[in-house]
């Protein structure tokens, strides 16, 4: 419609061999802002589809696992063999109309090694021979080269080899690892970034890329300050403090909840005032933010003090009042139930032919003229008919002659 905004990823086709969470985030950011995500499944199905929860009304089913009801919304989905002679000429064709070729090498699971699309004839060069402008986006733990190139990893441990574990925990407890898949989610958005730069680069210079992201990297990238001290001074700065750094910075447990703090030198005043302690304000232990380090376990016993007896989400109002930097700490249904979140149409509601009608995160990010859309995931092969016969131009024979061969 007139003045909507426009997909520039509408042009772009995307084929998406990937067989764990990275490369299906990479796969779903491109469907979701406007790209056609063929999904290439094995006949037996995507793993992520086997990954629960699933609807309480029924047990585990392959159309309604959420974590691929979420990675694969607005994708296509096409089945392929391509270990099969004839399941690589299918896939040919369909690199002929692409643009994006992920693939991964998923974490725990049996996967595409470095070197293995070569094995078959799909490599790069291959690819690249076939389609000039062609983007080839190969995700593992290590990378394509090194003496790790060739191992696989967990989410967890490629948590723990960027370096990102070290830093989360008690300083008297071993190292933690953070909830869900962060670092899988990392490098899958870390590849969507490469890869749309890559596409642009490729369709505008004719110049095909082979895009190489590694877990490990993709950590260590978001190690923030703590790896440029070590580097640049030798100073390590990455001792784990648990949840308080300091008495103005961590999370502290209230009387219904937590509240996160981040009190500046600046917004010491309005702190001491919003505690209703504003004599501490005279007190020669916390008249600046030297003394105040020098005197932190006696402010930290004042501040847990305090915050026990605290209501998190009154605190957090009261705090912005007083320009305080001070959250609550969000627990999902505090999301869910976001007055921020609701209006900025954050939740979606999506209706599936298995599923049924489910509530979905929206975008992570928004673009003024590139839009976002929400679309449900694919059935396991729902779209072979439309893709093999009516744009490969197969028969509906030689269609089924393929699943009868298990091709597709």
């Amino acid at each position: 419609m007139p003045g909507e905004p426009q997909s520039t990823l509408v042009d772009l086709r995307v084929l998406d061999l990937s067989d764990g969470v990275a490369g299906a985030y990479c796969g779903k950011l491109f469907a979701d802002y406007g790209a056609d995500v063929i999904k290439v499944e094995p006949p037996s199905g995507d793993p992520t589809r086997r990954h629960g929860p699933f609807p309480a009304s029924g047990g585990p089913h392959r159309e309604a696992g959420a974590l691929w009801l979420y990675l694969s919304t607005n994708k296509r989905s096409v089945t392929l063999d391509i270990a099969q002679p004839t399941g690589q000429r299918l896939f040919r064709r369909l690199v002929e109309d692409a643009n994006v070729v992920v693939e991964t090498v998923p974490a725990g699971r049996q996967g595409f090694p470095p070197g293995h699309l070569d094995s078959l004839g799909l490599g790069f060069e291959a690819l690249r021979s076939i389609k000039r402008r062609i983007v080839l986006v190969s995700i593992t733990p290590y990378g394509q080269r090194g003496p790790k190139a060739g191992w696989r990893a967990t989410n967890l441990t490629s948590f723990a080899s960027g370096g990102q574990m070290s830093l989360t925990g008690d300083p008297d407890r071993e190292p933690l690892v953070n909830a869900g898949y962060q670092a899988e989610y990392q490098a899958g958005l870390q590849a969507f970034a490469a890869a749309a730069v890559a596409a642009h680069q490729a369709d505008v210079t004719e110049v095909p890329q082979h895009v190489d992201i590694s877990a490990q990297e993709c950590m260590a990238s978001a190690l923030e300050l703590y790896l440029p001290w070590w580097a640049y001074l030798k100073r390590d700065i990455s001792k784990r403090r648990g949840n308080a750094l300091s008495a103005t910075l961590g999370v502290f447990p209230t009387a219904d909840g937590h509240i996160g703090l981040h009190i500046m030198p600046r917004n010491w005043p309005w702190f001491a005032r919003a505690m209703g302690r504003e004599d501490l304000l005279d007190d020669p232990r916390f008249r600046d933010n030297y003394t105040r380090l020098k005197h932190n376990d006696e402010l930290m016993a004042i501040v847990c003090a305090w915050a026990a007896g605290q209501k998190a989400k009154e605190v957090y109002r009261q705090a912005g009042a007083a320009r305080v930097p001070i959250a609550f700490v969000h627990t999902l249904a505090d999301l869910l139930e976001s007055e921020q979140l609701e209006a900025r149409e954050y939740f979606q509601e999506v209706e599936h032919p298995v599923a049924g009608r489910r509530t979905y995160p929206g975008p992570p990010f928004r673009m003024s003229e590139v839009q976002w859309r929400a679309g449900r995931a694919p059935l396991l092969g729902e779209h072979n008919q439309e893709v093999y016969c009516g744009e490969l131009a197969l028969s509906a024979e030689e269609l089924a002659r393929l699943r009868a061969a298990g091709v597709v």
